[in-house]
């Protein structure tokens, strides 16, 4: 025995009847990647809740072993929507290491989380290397003198996996305010996340587009910092919070109707604040208020009375599944329901869309062979569609689709959904993209009620 139960007190275990029905169960054993990868018991949520417990009770000490089972979850929530007693093994096993990093503390988080994603600047410089890679040639030599093949396989796939990046980071190029197209109905507060902004600005420029489309006056304010996740996914809450105030104060200066993001990852953490500040008076009630506002782009634009493109996009798409859209807002129709109002596009259900993709943020680096065994799974079901497009609403699957169509040899473009509704917006005027009729009915209009 030991006294780690007093150090790890704080975690949230089941109650010794929600313990037992668990170990009885194993439901959560046919939705979890990793374990349906390696069939090992204390690589699934029940082996997770197991050891957790036994750290509680002090019999188990932190180890190297225990702190990489946790950090094995990829976070994805199947076990927790799939747990018939309630136990939410991924959020017990965040809390967990939480509390492992207070503990056992990792000398480089502290430069990564509270100095690189705490300020927009660092970052921009961070990634000007690979902007100078990309743009100056540097890339196609690399290629050309085949010293791609000479990189262990760990390192080539993260070299391929960065997509092109824009010539400036979209904070810096994209208005503050953008005026809504004919009349203004909403004023919406752009939430533009770290990843999009740096990599995929393509996706964020067309979803500010969409909506200045349908009567929404845009804000992007640029104070903004990380949403957060990153260092909850690692344990550093502190941080977390710090991030969250600033994120707060402010769109509460703006006076805005929604608050929304394109990025999935950011729009579940952004919705978790309330429970982030719980116990701060000074944000508690305003992290209710703020959270009430945050939509994803698919699901404010399918609540607003959207209007559907009059011309044709003439492609065979296909969806992934967010984890932290499907599963942490609980938003999985709204994405299919927006490529459908899309004449033209024939849309081709996968198998398995709601399955990780294995990035799960940083696991190409942390755990490589798990994230690629995800990945081949994955893109095994796109190539089966027989799809010209996959798209998915998070920068981090993104990544990870793009990477795993590459690895492949897939002609197959990843996008954000709602950069193939700006597309097909943006082929209206031209007579090969023409409707053969014109379209059947009015769209039926709802209203957005905030709050």
């Amino acid at each position: 025995m030991n006294d780690n139960g007093n150090r790890f007190a704080g975690l949230h275990v089941p109650t010794e009847e929600e313990y037992l029905t668990c170990i009885r169960c194993g439901q959560c054993l046919s939705v979890c990647p990793i374990y349906r990868e390696h069939l090992v018991e204390t690589q699934s949520p029940r082996g997770r809740v197991a050891l957790v417990r036994k750290l509680v009770e002090g019999q188990l000490s932190p180890s190297h072993y225990l702190t990489d089972q946790m950090y094995q979850c990829m976070a994805c929530l199947a076990c927790n929507v799939a747990c018939p007693v309630g136990i939410k093994p991924a959020d017990l096993v965040l809390e967990t290491r939480a509390l492992l990093e207070e503990h056992q503390p990792h000398w480089w988080k502290r430069p990564l989380f509270r100095g690189f994603f705490m300020h927009p600047t660092v970052m921009t410089l961070g990634t000007l290397p690979l902007r100078l890679y990309q743009r100056l040639g540097l890339q196609k030599v690399f290629y050309a003198l085949g010293l791609n093949r000479v990189l262990p396989s760990q390192l080539r796939d993260m070299e391929r996996m960065v997509p092109r990046l824009p010539a400036r980071p979209l904070h810096t190029v994209l208005p503050e305010i953008t005026p809504a197209r004919g009349e203004t109905r909403y004023r919406v507060g752009f939430f533009l996340g770290c990843i999009q902004s740096l990599m995929f600005a393509d996706g964020s420029s067309a979803a500010v587009e969409v909506m200045a489309r349908n009567g929404c006056q845009v804000i992007t304010p640029r104070e903004v910092t990380c949403c957060g996740m990153p260092p909850m996914g690692y344990g550093d809450l502190d941080t977390v919070k710090k991030m969250a105030r600033q994120n707060i104060e402010v769109f509460s200066k703006l006076e805005v109707d929604a608050i929304v993001t394109d990025c999935a990852t950011c729009g579940s953490t952004l919705k978790e604040y309330p429970k982030i500040l719980a116990d701060d008076p000074d944000y508690a009630a305003r992290a209710e208020s703020f959270a009430r506002k945050v939509r994803d782009i698919s699901e404010f634009l399918m609540q607003i009375p959207l209007e559907p493109p009059t011309a044709r996009l003439p492609l065979r798409v296909t969806y992934h599944d967010p984890c932290h859209l499907v599963r942490g807002q609980n938003v999985r129709k709204q994405p299919r329901d927006l490529l459908r109002l899309i004449p033209g596009l024939e849309f081709v259900e996968m198998k398995e869309a709601d399955w990780c993709c294995g990035s799960a943020g940083t696991q190409i680096i942390t755990h490589y062979h798990n994230s690629m065994s995800l990945l081949k799974r994955k893109t095994r079901n796109i190539a089966a569609t027989g799809a010209e497009v996959v798209a998915s609403g998070c920068p981090g699957c993104q990544l990870q689709l793009g990477l795993g169509v590459r690895r492949e040899g897939l002609n197959v473009r990843v996008v954000h959904p709602v950069q193939l509704l700006a597309e097909a917006y943006r082929n209206e005027g031209k007579p090969e993209f023409a409707l053969d009729r014109a379209p059947a009915e009015e769209p039926v209009e709802e209203v957005l009620v905030i709050g």
